[in-house]
């Protein structure tokens, strides 16, 4: 058989949400990693716990997209679609490139299947998918004909489906074996009917494909050029807890974090919660507020707090992180945004919580915010968030979304040792002295530089001291006086904005140095803005690029830069709130590119949208409200 190159795939396997769809593109994904491609993934659950079987909104899917060079996104279009009933080709088919490949389990295309899926006829007989190459195969047949001579029933035999599909996936794209079959051995050990049963059908897919001749070609994708190193498949919640473990071990801190379980950010707690050999404690809280309050505490008593939360749990830890603004204490807080208001799209991606989290307090009471990039990339914003909370005495925001947070991607592990430390520099010794002379500790006497206050531990000899909600004067008593509420309100806020110095300046990619338009973005829309213009460069279009990861304090530069360029387009997954700040603080009027689908951006709708701004056309308006 005829083994053909490709530079990449777009992969979507699809099929109901007890299927093990997950698992499937998780084990295909690890393959071509240790392959030794780049990838970008994008797991898609549905949002009802049980949505009916067979119906489109229970059908849940993981696509991969995987090559022999830089992997941005997860892909547009899909490539090969697997779908293992109707209604997952129902929901995805149009997703699919003209000439794509849909390989399709056709074991229950009866009548009644098909019109609960909501077609009116049989998609694989009446034309309905004549634009592509389908393969109809009984997936299930054989997934039941390799799992019941292991001791199991039929309709356990019947889930081992997506093992047949993972075989036959891995021997049309040329992976090996080995570290799939070590994989169900060590996960299903204690289950030895279901290990042999899933390896059993794995390898009735894989030789199904070597033997039966349907398909004409197999495909071949090379390993994609990387830096040295030791490399992982991660996805943005392990990234994120990684990171955190690595910022209080690098501020030789103990880490505590206190968190309420909820979608997409639950799995943060979970990763932490493994990790206690090496200095972690976790604390699932009855609620949200409980969960930041007992991190505030955490972080008084010496510890670097941590609190996680989605969508509505921020708005229920506001209270807290006011009193960690009053208490001038180290406290990280994250984000992981899904699709709002209220329940919204829980399981769906969104940048919506921008606003709420620059401004969505009571009081004067700023604090940074940072957003990753990529799934990464929130290793390093994770420690970037931790230096900042320890040095500065803050409270710090990291925002990320579904899309980072359960997409996955290669990750060169980081050293420690390479890593700059982080210095808490707690009070030891008192720092003033009081009217009789004698030594005394004011925990609001502050750094000349930084304004960071001075941190004593509780119980330290000698620097007793008062922290609380109420306003304080240097000393740390309780003071009305008007004066010094507002001396302390500015100093504060000074403190914050006194970050920049430690900010790097905002980079501009811009290759010919000739660009007119400007692309800026934030958080996960690095990879479709860096994709979009990769492509309008091998078109000969000039346009430069630039992408903020912190977004209170903004960079220096930032209004400089902005100001430089005839249009400044500003893609985001909401209605325009980055574009909202950028017009008050730049006073220039830049573009809103928006989309709230519940999805990661399109690359071709972006690249459209860029290429009209370029040649001074009029592009479609999707204008915020802002």
């Amino acid at each position: 058989m005829e083994v053909r190159p490709l530079d990449h795939v777009v992969i979507r396997f699809a099929g109901d949400s007890g299927d093990g769809l997950q698992l499937l593109g998780g084990r295909f994904a690890a393959e071509t990693a240790s392959f030794g491609h780049d990838l970008a993934t994008l797991p898609d659950y549905p949002a009802e716990i049980r949505a009916p079987a067979g119906t489109v909104p229970g059908v849940s899917s993981y696509q991969i997209h995987f090559a022999d060079s830089p992997v941005m996104t997860a892909g547009d279009e899909c490539d090969v679609l697997v779908a293992l009933n109707p209604a997952a080709l129902k929901a995805n088919y149009a997703d699919v490139r003209n000439g794509g490949l849909i390989i399709v389990d056709d074991s229950d295309f009866t009548p009644r299947s098909l019109a609960k899926a909501g077609f009116d006829g049989d998609p694989l007989h009446d034309g309905t998918l004549s634009a592509y190459q389908v393969v109809a195969l009984d997936l299930t047949a054989q997934a039941v004909a390799a799992a019941l001579p292991y001791g199991i029933g039929r309709k356990e035999a019947t889930r081992s489906k997506n093992m047949v599909a993972l075989g036959l996936l891995t021997w049309l794209y040329g992976l090996p074996t080995k570290r799939t079959v070590d994989y169900l051995q060590r996960k299903f050990k204690s289950r030895p009917e279901v290990r042999d049963a899933d390896l059993a059908a794995f390898h009735a897919g894989y030789n199904f494909g070597d033997t039966a001749e349907v398909f004409r070609f197999r495909y071949i994708v090379r390993p994609a050029k990387k830096k040295p190193g030791l490399y992982r498949q991660i996805n943005g919640n392990e990234s994120l807890a990684y990171g955190l473990v690595a910022g209080s071990h690098l501020a030789n801190m103990p880490l505590f974090c206190g968190s309420y379980p909820i979608t997409p950010a639950s799995d943060i707690l979970h990763e932490l919660s493994r990790l206690k050999d090496v200095g972690v404690t976790t604390f699932q809280a009855e609620d949200e507020i409980a969960g930041v309050g007992a991190a505030l505490g955490a972080s008084f008593g010496g510890c670097l707090g941590v609190t996680t939360t989605s969508g509505p749990g921020l708005a229920l830890k506001t209270e807290t992180i006011g009193l960690a603004v009053m208490t001038e204490l180290p406290l990280v807080i994250v984000d992981v945004q899904r699709g709002g208001p209220s329940t919204g799209l829980p399981t769906k991606t969104e940048q919506s919580d921008l606003l709420f989290a620059l401004f969505g307090r009571h009081g004067e009471s700023p604090l940074p915010v940072l957003a990753a990039r990529s799934p990464a990339d929130c290793f390093d914003t994770a420690v970037e968030a931790c230096r900042i909370a320890v040095h500065y005495r803050t409270p710090v925001l990291v925002l990320t979304d579904g899309y980072l947070a359960n997409g996955t991607e290669p990750w060169r592990v980081r050293q420690l040792d390479q890593q700059l430390p982080i210095e808490p520099n707690f009070a030891t010794e008192p720092n003033g002295q009081a009217k009789d002379g004698s030594p005394k500790f004011y925990p609001y006497q502050r750094d000349p530089v930084t304004l960071a206050r001075a941190w004593a531990i509780p119980g330290t000899p000698g620097l007793e001291h008062r922290l609380g909600g109420l306003e304080k004067n240097r000393s740390g008593q309780i003071s009305y006086d008007p004066d010094n509420h507002d001396a302390m309100v500015r100093q504060r806020a000074a403190k914050i904005a006194g970050i920049v110095r430690d900010i790097p300046d905002l980079a501009v990619n811009d290759p010919s140095g000739e660009a007119e338009v400007l692309v800026l973005g934030w958080g996960s829309t690095y990879g479709a803005i860096a994709e979009a213009c990769d492509v309008l460069r091998a078109d000969g279009v000039n346009v430069a690029r630039a992408h903020l990861r912190h977004l209170r304090p903004l960079p220096a530069n930032l209004t400089d830069i902005v100001r430089q360029y005839r249009r400044v387009i500003v893609p985001e997954m909401n209605l325009g709130q980055l574009a909202f700040v950028l017009r008050a603080k730049t006073l220039v009027d830049v573009t809103s590119y928006t989309k709230v689908y519940g999805l990661p951006l399109n690359v071709e709708d972006l690249t459209d949208f860029i290429r009209a701004a370029v040649d001074g056309r009029p592009s479609p308006q999707e204008e915020g409200v802002l």
